[in-house]
């Protein structure tokens, strides 16, 4: 049968070599699921996604982002979630620095062509600032991230990200009391935040710990006997639903 029909044996190992690949065709398409299951629901319905993103080829959760989002804006939406992917590949995926560096210097430019092309009362643009914003920061480019950031901060001074974001970076340079600063102004504009209330219980806690420190003649590092006195046990934690932690 193989002499009459010579071709038969190519077919027949070419479709065994398709038997094999569906399987990492399956794992393929459940990857990119749960990737895109980390992203914001519209992502998969996007240009150039949608028909690659299991459930993304949907005419009317299309329509109805296009309505939502608006059609003008939709269309380019696809470039901010090429920039979340980047991020997030940034944190969860990169195995070195270098890689990690790669992926934040690559969310920048997608992130860059949206906010060139948002009309300036679109509903997200506080949020594209500041993912621009973060990972500026994270390239260690502060002093161009922070002007970003504010910018996020003057359309909507209740959205409460940038502040979390300028405030680490100053912590991370070691003004704790900048720091401070930009958590109070984000809880004099959004004051019920937990996180920013958690964060600037963070920075009190690590200020009373210095003191502490200094107080006894501890060394740096290691807890103070005053540290683990009755008096600072006392002192009460923030409580998600209590009118004192909300106003502070």
């Amino acid at each position: 049968m193989g002499d009459r029909f010579p071709g038969l044996k190519y077919f027949a190992a070419a479709g065994f070599a398709m038997v094999l690949l569906v399987p990492i065709h399956l794992e393929a398409q459940s990857d990119l699921a749960r990737e895109f299951a980390a992203l914001p629901p519209y992502c998969k319905h996007t240009w150039g996604y949608r028909d690659t993103v299991p459930g993304g080829n949907d005419g009317p959760e299309i329509s109805r982002w296009q309505t939502i989002i608006g059609e003008g804006m939709f269309i380019h939406m696809h470039h901010y979630c090429n920039g979340l992917r980047h991020r997030n590949n940034a944190k969860l995926v990169a195995r070195s620095p270098a890689q990690r560096k790669q992926e934040w210097e690559l969310s920048i430019p997608e992130f860059d062509y949206v906010l060139q092309n948002a009309p300036p009362n679109f509903v997200l643009l506080p949020e594209m600032l500041t993912m621009k914003g973060e990972s500026l920061m994270a390239l260690d480019r502060g002093t161009q991230a922070i002007p970003v950031l504010q910018r996020a901060i003057e359309l909507k001074p209740d959205y409460w990200p940038p502040y979390i974001a300028i405030s680490d970076y100053f912590k991370n340079a070691g003004d704790t009391a900048k720091a401070r600063e930009w958590l109070q102004k984000g809880l004099s504009s959004s004051p019920n935040t937990k996180t920013l209330q958690n964060r600037l219980a963070e920075l009190d806690g690590m200020k009373g710990k210095r003191a502490a420190s200094h107080s006894t003649g501890a060394p740096a590092g290691k807890e103070s006997p005053a540290a683990k006195a009755p008096v600072e046990k006392t002192r009460p934690e923030p409580q998600p639903n209590s009118e004192e932690s909300g106003s502070k």
